[in-house]
């Protein structure tokens, strides 16, 4: 298949857009890369995703497909002579299913909070919050690994690619408010697979690196303070 058969249209800072971009390196499939401008969205974009109007898209063959997760399964059902991505239990896709809601639904929206948190005790209790997520997310990865290095076994899979795109975000946060929720002795685990998936080289070169998010986050905060005044 031609490379420019598989766009994929995204913002490098976002850890959604990760998701497919990781999918699509494990299985070494060649793509095009169509990088939105942050405060405006193509023509492309709104056409391709006209419900949400959100990054990432992915489009295959002339057709679009939205919502980052479900792309990830999509290039897995796809591009089936890959890696598989999809534990092949029912039971294990389930879990993994479960905990990558819980992540975009609870976990995630939490931590985005903790930087915005205008009150000292709010940003304790979102941090508290956090911390118990990535305590629940130590012992899932005991029970989804089954004593390997990954969620998903000896391999990267679902969970890791949900889980794992958060990473650079969770950094810049840690350094920008001086909070460590993943580290060796409260979460030795997560800590081991986090430095195992960030060196994987269907990640590396795709995740952000501390600083440029830190830098990012400081733009996008004087970006939105601009527009709120507007």
């Amino acid at each position: 298949m031609a490379k420019s058969d598989v766009k994929l249209i995204g913002a490098w800072p976002s850890p959604f857009v990760m998701r497919p971009r990781i999918a699509l390196n494990i299985k070494s499939e060649g793509y095009e890369f169509l990088e939105e401008t942050l405060g405006s969205k193509s023509q492309l974009l709104l056409e391709s995703n006209p419900v949400h109007k959100k990054i990432p898209v992915l489009i295959h063959d002339g057709k679009p497909i939205c919502e980052s997760l479900v792309i990830v399964e999509y290039i897995d059902e796809v591009w089936s002579s890959g890696p598989p991505i999809l534990p092949s239990d029912p039971y294990d896709r389930a879990l993994a299913r479960f905990w990558a809601a819980y992540l975009d639904e609870k976990w995630f929206p939490t931590m985005r909070s903790i930087a915005t948190a205008k009150e000292e005790a709010a940003r304790k209790a979102l941090i508290e919050q956090a911390g118990e997520g990535v305590m629940m997310l130590e012992d899932a990865f005991s029970r989804c690994s089954k004593g390997k290095g990954f969620f998903g076994g000896d391999q990267i899979g679902y969970l890791d690619i949900a889980f794992g795109s958060f990473l650079g975000w969770l950094r810049a946060i840690e350094k920008m408010d001086g909070v460590k929720l993943i580290d060796e002795t409260k979460t030795p685990s997560l800590f081991k697979w986090a430095t195992s998936f960030s060196s994987h080289p269907a990640v590396k070169d795709v995740l952000p690196e501390t600083e440029k998010l830190v830098e990012f986050a400081k733009v996008l905060a004087k970006f939105k303070a601009a527009s709120s005044n507007s």
